[in-house]
């Protein structure tokens, strides 16, 4: 079941952006081609600029027998399917915890909110295929994310997060720098977060810090961490990486237009039972 949550993860609408759309401000190698290794740039006050527009970078290999021309135009990444992919001993779940996400194994295609186009909460955002788009001002981020026309807003402009929070999918987010680093502190999430398509998940209990890094033009790095003592038995940490996308632009990605994939889903549920 886990095989068709993927399956309908990729039959939503496919991501897309204005194709063949130079950009400017792109450091370039003498034959024209972007330089991704050439320095990050800067904001005004000497801090690194995340602006821009990224995927993540780490992609599964392209088996086209199995996901035909979705294969190319989507791909997937280790941290959509387990967001804990290389985690040394895997998530520290609670005993309880743990039973769900085992229980969730043949349900997964059912439960899961972004198979019901529910918007890409964050940290899980990160690892999604469909573009992030960065404006960075000199006192917070801006994330524009493709699915869904979805955003997010941190703040480094010395609040604190609120005492009385709504639980939201994003949840809410400030920032200090430590210096080249963006040290983002988040909580307010909405309870049951699903972190991939596999069921891992925390609650409304969570604290994530990430701290993001830009150490190069063409590379984005941000290592999440997650608190949960309702869920988990200590801390635990994973990397993430993202590569800009360059010389084009987004454009609308709804994903309840013309989706007829939730028809689908429950007649694969009433063959499976």
């Amino acid at each position: 079941m886990r095989l068709i949550s993927i399956a309908v993860f990729l039959a939503l609408p496919l991501a897309a952006q204005w194709l063949h759309l130079p950009s400017k401000g792109i450091p370039r190698t003498p034959d024209g081609k972007p330089n991704l290794s050439a320095p990050a740039p800067k904001t005004a006050d000497g801090k690194p600029d995340f602006s821009g527009m990224w995927v993540p970078r780490d992609e599964l290999p392209c088996n086209v027998k199995e996901r035909g021309v979705q294969c190319i135009e989507l791909p997937l990444t280790p941290q959509l399917i387990n967001f804990a992919a290389g985690l040394k001993g895997g998530i520290p779940y609670q005993p309880w915890a743990a039973e769900l996400v085992k229980k969730r194994a043949s349900d997964v295609g059912y439960l899961d909110p972004h198979t019901h186009c529910m918007p890409p909460n964050y940290p899980r955002a990160w690892a999604f295929p469909e573009t992030q788009k960065i404006f960075q001002t000199p006192s917070q981020l801006v994330i524009l994310h493709e699915y869904n026309a979805s955003y997010r807003q941190i703040f480094f402009d010395g609040r604190k997060l609120p005492d009385d929070m709504l639980p939201t999918w994003n949840g809410y987010s400030v920032a200090h720098w430590d210096g080249d680093t963006l040290v983002v502190d988040s909580a307010g999430f909405r309870d049951d977060s699903w972190l991939d398509t596999s069921g891992n998940f925390f609650s409304s209990a969570a604290r994530m810090t990430e701290r993001i890094r830009r150490p190069s033009f063409g590379s984005l790095d941000v290592d999440i961490t997650i608190d949960d003592p309702k869920v988990f038995t200590k801390p635990w940490t994973v990397a993430m990486h993202l590569k800009p996308l360059l010389d084009t632009e987004m454009i609308d990605f709804i994903c309840m237009e013309n989706n007829k994939d939730l028809e689908h889903l429950q007649r694969a549920q009433e063959t499976h039972k």
